[in-house]
């Protein structure tokens, strides 16, 4: 079996999916598109949805979302199975997915989209170093616009000082998650990747109070040691 992943290189599910395929040795070659018009290009692709992470199969199927894949993969590869077999075990596993996809994933995804509109060193930073664009200045300032819309579809800044005010209980679950067993072991599955994916962008997120030490942290680290170079200062409300 091989694949085809669409991604976004500062999507934290995109980066879910491709350590997923991974662990799962699945041969597969990666996609890059760029941010703001990703949603036109993986519908051109012939997928119904316009989101990353987008998996086309080698039989035609199509996959989105990072919960979808970690489901078809394990159907497909049950080697290194994203899900324990055991029910109770599997039962806590996808509820802490579930958890991960509606209520953590989020979190850093309208953080980063509001700080690409307030700040030209981030747009720029993504021009130049991300999807390494000639003229990343340029880049950056034609870019707001459509940053903008996608902030503005987010939510502004009272959701993100929201989000801020929240992420210590959002960080003393994941916490909780690693101590009980459910994430960070040995062997990751499929709650692993979806949490693990958001906390690991949040760390480089300057403007945060650090939490380094936490258990989740450690765990993220050790799950995806690599991400999207150094991400520069930006400012965040209520941080």
């Amino acid at each position: 079996m091989s694949a085809r992943l669409y991604v976004t290189p500062l999507s934290h599910p995109s980066h879910a999916a491709m350590r997923m395929l991974d662990y799962k040795q699945v041969p597969h070659k990666v996609v890059k598109l760029p941010s703001g018009l990703h949603p036109y290009l993986v519908r051109a692709a012939g997928f119904k949805g316009r989101t990353v992470p987008a998996l086309k199969l080698e039989d035609g199927r199509r996959v989105q979302s990072s919960l979808g894949i970690s489901r078809t993969l394990d159907e497909l590869v049950p080697e290194r199975p994203l899900f324990p077999a055991d029910p109770d075990r599997r039962r806590a596993v996808e509820e802490a997915e579930r958890w991960g996809h509606d209520d953590l994933q989020p979190v850093p995804r309208r953080i980063f989209r509001r700080g690409a509109v307030l700040d030209g060193n981030l747009r720029r930073w993504i021009a130049a170093d991300v999807v390494e664009l000639p003229a990343p200045a340029i880049s950056a300032a034609v870019s707001k616009p459509i940053a903008a819309l996608r902030s503005k579809e987010a939510g502004g800044d009272d959701l993100i000082r929201s989000d801020v005010a929240r992420l210590p209980v959002l960080l003393d679950h994941a916490d909780a998650l690693v101590n009980n067993g459910v994430i960070g072991g040995d062997q990751p599955n499929a709650a692993d990747f979806q949490i693990l994916s958001s906390v690991r962008v949040l760390l480089d997120f300057r403007a945060l109070p650090s939490f380094e030490e936490r258990p989740s942290a450690r765990a993220a680290r050790r799950l995806f040691p690599d991400w999207e170079g150094d991400m520069p200062y930006f400012p965040i409300a209520g941080a």
